[in-house]
């Protein structure tokens, strides 16, 4: 299944805004310019960051007892921001026995076969003992798969059994968290200046909330990169100020 992400419409952070207010706390400062590859560079950073702070908060959250409103409305939230990053797609078989997962996964959620059979995920330490059992050996109404961390091309993985020509070759979906589309301050160049344009930009996917959170970041690599201590110092404080914030 093809994805497609709208570079004018994303409904989301605005990527001119970052930079805008990066460039003005910096150059108030008098910290220098960040170019439009190095914002790029750090403002991906920076979401990346961020996104996969999600994934740890939950499970930190879900191990408090259930009784917490508080820590149930985070819980509520983190999934919400979560959400839009939940999608499916076919799963390309190869001629390798492999069905590759797509490169934008960051995720797997629930593999299926033929639209109605759920795949179970097996350990390769089982993989023998389920072969060997009649009563769980795999077969095309009970499916069951192993991840591959490497193939021969790098790709991320799974086989699923049963395999070869009477096995399962085709009809593979799979859910999972997709990574966030990356940002893009794209610019035209004019009499030496790079100028804003917007029609081949990127904005951030993520939710509105998180705009100063990217601020902050980026201006702490921006400080680690120019050598300028004070500037990641005070930004790595906003940091921890404002996560103190939120869960408080």
């Amino acid at each position: 299944m093809a994805l497609y992400y709208n570079k004018k419409n994303n409904m989301a952070i605005s990527v001119d805004t970052v930079y805008q207010r990066v460039q003005s706390i910096l150059n108030k400062e008098s910290r220098g310019y960040l170019t439009p590859q190095e914002f790029n560079l750090f403002a991906n950073q920076a979401q990346l960051e961020i996104f996969e702070q999600y994934f740890f908060d939950l499970n930190q959250y879900e191990r408090l007892p259930k009784k917490d409103t508080e820590y149930s409305n985070l819980v509520k939230t983190i999934n919400e921001r979560i959400s839009k990053f939940k999608t499916s797609a076919t799963l390309t078989y190869t001629d390798t026995s492999y069905f590759e997962m797509p490169s934008n996964m960051h995720k797997l959620g629930t593999v299926i076969y033929d639209s109605t059979t759920p795949v179970e995920e097996i350990d390769q330490k089982n993989l023998l003992e389920y072969t060997l059992s009649p009563l769980v050996a795999p077969s095309k109404t009970n499916p069951v798969y192993i991840q591959n961390i490497k193939t021969t091309s790098s790709v991320w993985s799974i086989t699923v059994y049963p395999t070869g020509s009477s096995g399962i070759q085709s009809l593979i979906t799979a859910t999972y968290i997709r990574k966030p589309v990356d940002a893009d301050w794209a610019y035209q160049t004019v009499v030496g200046n790079a100028l804003y344009d917007s029609s081949n930009s990127t904005n951030f996917e993520l939710h509105d909330s998180e705009e100063i959170n990217l601020v902050i970041k980026v201006l702490l690599y921006a400080g680690i990169s120019m050598r300028e201590g004070d500037v990641a110092q005070v930004a790595d404080g906003k940091d921890t100020k404002k996560i103190q914030q939120e869960k408080s």
